[in-house]
């Protein structure tokens, strides 16, 4: 009997066109993004937990990189000031596209999201200074539960969303993202100790070439982009601005009218080739050197006993409620500004406590804004509590919402059918 030809199978190697495009559009959905982010962070609770405690910090606390550069940085600081750049390039090619030809076009429809969103910064960082100065504590981490995360708030919005209104994605989506540029901006302003200039004015200009190259230009080919990103980085960081501040800028500068060679909008279709990376690469990694954080009973009890770290678990949890649905109704209350078709104030509320889940950004401030481990500690075990009771009570909110949509659904279904008209998508033979 001949022997057939077998082609060895490669054991986690490069994976075929049809399963990487599969792997690459689950990574585009928030639902796989968030589960993949949430799985790294439980991966991390568990390791540091764990008697693999000290396999965990020799990994995390790793040199290595290019010394003369001053880039011989940790595991930790790569994944911080490196990958989560990527993330923040897509935060803001999507910002740019927003700005353009999304929600924020058009001032009555970019009043409410805006307003909610800076609403949902003030606020935070002012409950947290009250709370914590209150009990003795400082201002250090005042910025700490500004911001929200987009992959992990869409990511509940999409696994509870099935009968909520459309707009309140695009609601979300809107608010996420100004909050995250206007993070990335409170970094770049007030976590900035010292600066290069030589290094800064190298960065900027190199800024200047990227947007010729692409805006100007219009030059395609990623070997014109990914040296040049990679050189707006390493300057970016040796300026002693956070080097994720590049990853914005750049964003920011991508085109968003259709490229008449290949027509694209190049700011969207950049961002959903990264996207994938930073969904599935950048920020589980960010997650999983950032959110190790002992769990026991006197680091959990410090969230409520220490000053600084219950002003950041109260910003997040009743913060961002405050601000976001505050911002909303005094927007209604003394503008124009109205909600999108079949948005109630009450599914604003529902999406005002989801806001309060501020992981990947909260995480980084938070190591910026301590330089004590201790300290650090305490911080990240706020951020998980006040990101985690976020979340729980939005699944409720959003739920009960669900459900009475749903009911609504049904029920116009069911006056159709009564009426014989056909319902949504459906269609009738004559002789029915």
């Amino acid at each position: 009997m001949p022997r057939r030809n077998r082609t060895p199978r490669t054991v986690l190697g490069r994976l075929p066109l049809p399963e990487r495009a599969f792997v690459a559009d689950a990574l585009r959905t928030e639902t796989v993004g968030g589960v993949v982010l949430l799985t790294a962070a439980a991966a991390a609770l568990l390791w540091v937990n764990t008697p693999l405690v000290h396999t965990y910090e020799a990994v995390r606390d790793f040199h290595f990189g290019i010394g003369a550069l001053g880039l011989d940085l940790s595991v930790a600081h790569w994944t911080a000031n490196g990958l989560l750049t990527v993330f923040f390039f897509v935060a803001g090619a999507e910002l740019k596209r927003e700005l353009v030809v999304g929600e924020l076009r058009e001032a009555r429809t970019a009043t409410l999201p805006v307003a909610a969103a800076l609403s949902g910064m003030a606020v935070p960082a002012l409950l947290y200074g009250i709370v914590a100065t209150s009990r003795g504590g400082t201002w250090n981490g005042w910025a700490v539960p500004m911001a929200t995360d987009i992959a992990f708030a869409l990511g509940v919005l999409a696994v509870i969303d099935t009968h909520l209104p459309s707009a309140l994605r695009a609601f979300l989506l809107t608010l996420a993202i100004v909050d995250d540029v206007g993070a990335i901006i409170v970094i770049a302003l007030f976590y900035t100790s010292t600066l290069h200039f030589p290094a800064l004015i190298g960065a900027v200009l190199a800024l200047g070439l990227f947007f010729y190259l692409h805006a100007r230009k219009q030059a395609h080919g990623w070997y014109w982009y990914v040296p040049l990103a990679v050189l707006i980085w390493g300057l970016t960081q040796a300026s002693g601005v956070h080097a994720t501040v590049a990853g914005v800028a750049m964003g920011m500068l991508l085109r968003v009218a259709r490229d008449e060679e290949t027509g694209h909008r190049p700011a969207e279709h950049i961002a959903h080739l990264a996207r994938p990376f930073s969904a599935g690469v950048a920020v589980p990694l960010f997650a999983l050197f950032a959110a190790g954080v002992s769990v026991s009973g006197d680091t959990l009890g410090s969230v409520v006993t220490s000053a600084e770290p219950l002003g950041v678990a109260l910003g997040l949890s009743a913060g961002k409620v405050l601000g976001v649905f505050g911002g909303t109704y005094l927007a209604i209350r003394f503008t124009r500004a109205r909600l999108g078709p079949g948005i109630a104030l009450a599914d604003v509320f529902a999406l005002a406590v989801l806001a309060g889940i501020g992981f990947t950004i909260s995480l980084l401030i938070g190591e910026l804004a301590y330089s004590d481990p201790a300290e650090q500690e305490r911080i990240k075990a706020a951020v998980l509590l006040g990101s985690l009771t976020a979340a729980l009570v939005a699944c409720v909110l959003l739920r009960l919402r669900n459900n009475r949509y749903r009911r609504l659904h049904e029920a116009e279904t069911a006056d159709e059918d009564a009426d014989g008209t056909p319902g949504p998508g459906q269609r009738r033979r004559p002789e029915e």
